[in-house]
């Protein structure tokens, strides 16, 4: 793979894509390169702007070969043209934010985002005299009425961290390309594997790679995929002049662990449906939120957007006093399933989410906005992220824990 351009499976592509054998020593693996500086066999200019494609290595700020590895090997399993790689999932949205959008631009943001994402839409973009609007990404003619002039960019997720929400992204990419905006998505929940998101419209694409790229819980990182042009834009403003670059270490952890990402997410998406088809069917439970169930709201969106329906299970029991009360149990009687926070690791994690505690920190929703998370999270939600761990052993921890 590393020495044609063929097309080729997603296993031999999550395998190969971006590695070869060791030049110097023919090793099979990777190396990991944790040089800081390179010896040079020309003159330099230290200009982030003087930088091309065919630049050799100087300085690891500016590029890595362990980073580019994984840069490559994403981008491949995406689909795009190139990736970079950042220092974690928030380091990749602000890379998207601060290179495409200055004073007196207009981004649109999905009003339900990953909370950092939120925050940062909310306080740091208007301070910059950045203005937003914050819109319900399933309704089309909300997002329509959005769009300025000024409009630039338009920021989704989907599925929506943490309701599963979807966003229709072909139908969004045809109202970002009448206004003469980019269109990013960050597709965490869905994994490079979900969705094809260049053939939905989407410009760039972000993941948190600590998630289910890197898959192990062992490293944090971030990733934006998408043409070589923008990329590039984004190399010089976000990693060299804002420094967010993504540590050697981190980078060849990540590559092992993207290596087994299609095998993961199919058994993924088989323990959660599995998890969830129990939690609809338990008495004790509210709403489940999975798109893979045909009780999903968007379940025709779902089968037709995505290719694999991921891991990622919302659900509700009782009210807030409620919900924080099984929280404290689950921590006490939990035995497979960790509580914590994060998503897409081999280990199940489950999280309790107050909707008034999100309210004050950071989607701020009001009126019909705030009826319509109430409508997919009640009171709160208990977020579950499915490991790889048995079905039935998911599932006896979490009746033990519900009782």
């Amino acid at each position: 793979m590393t020495k044609t351009n063929r097309p080729a499976g997603p296993m031999t592509t999550a395998i190969h894509a971006g590695e070869a054998p060791d030049p110097a020593t023919l090793a099979s693996a990777p190396p990991i390169h944790m040089s800081s500086t390179y010896v040079s066999e020309d003159v330099l200019g230290f200009s982030a702007h003087d930088l091309t494609p065919q630049s050799p290595y100087a300085y690891s700020r500016w590029a890595n070969p362990t980073v580019a590895m994984l840069e490559a090997k994403i981008a491949a399993m995406q689909g795009t043209e190139a990736c970079l790689c950042t220092a974690s999932g928030m380091a990749a949205a602000a890379a998207i934010f601060f290179t495409f959008l200055s004073a007196g631009d207009h981004v649109i943001v999905s009003d339900v985002s990953y909370a950092g994402v939120a925050e940062l839409a909310r306080d740091t973009l208007p301070r910059m005299g950045i203005a937003v609007s914050t819109v319900d990404m399933s309704d089309l003619a909300a997002v329509a009425a959005a769009i300025r002039p000024e409009t630039r960019l338009i920021h989704t997720e989907t599925p929506v961290n943490p309701i599963g929400r979807l966003t229709d992204l072909a139908a969004i990419s045809a109202l970002a390309r009448q206004a003469g905006a980019l269109l990013s998505c960050d597709a965490t929940f869905a994994s490079p594997l979900g969705m094809d998101t260049v053939a939905l419209g989407v410009d760039l694409t972000m993941h948190s790679v600590t998630k289910y790229i890197c898959g192990h819980g062992d490293a944090v990182a971030g990733a934006v995929c998408g043409r070589a042009d923008l990329v590039s834009r984004m190399r010089v403003e976000a990693a060299i002049h804002h420094g967010g670059v993504l540590s050697p270490f981190n980078a060849w952890l990540i590559a092992r662990g993207a290596a087994t990402l299609p095998l993961r997410m199919k058994a993924h998406a088989a323990g959660a449906h599995a998890v969830a088809e129990w939690l609809e069917a338990d008495p004790r439970v509210g709403r489940v939120i999975y798109p893979g169930l045909p009780s999903h709201p968007q379940a025709e969106l779902a089968a037709r957007q995505m290719s694999n329906m991921s891991a990622m299970i919302s659900f509700q029991v009782g009210d807030a006093a409620t919900g924080e009360r099984l929280a404290r149990q689950m921590i006490e009687r939990l035995e497979v399933i960790h509580y914590a926070v994060s998503l897409g690791h081999h280990r199940s994690l489950i999280f309790w989410m107050g909707t008034e505690g999100l309210m004050e920190t950071s989607f701020r929703l009001e009126g019909a906005q705030l009826e319509a998370y109430r409508a997919y999270a009640g009171d709160g939600i208990f977020r579950l992220s499915v490991g790889l761990e048995d079905p039935e052993d998911l599932i006896a921890d979490l009746d033990r824990a519900i009782a």
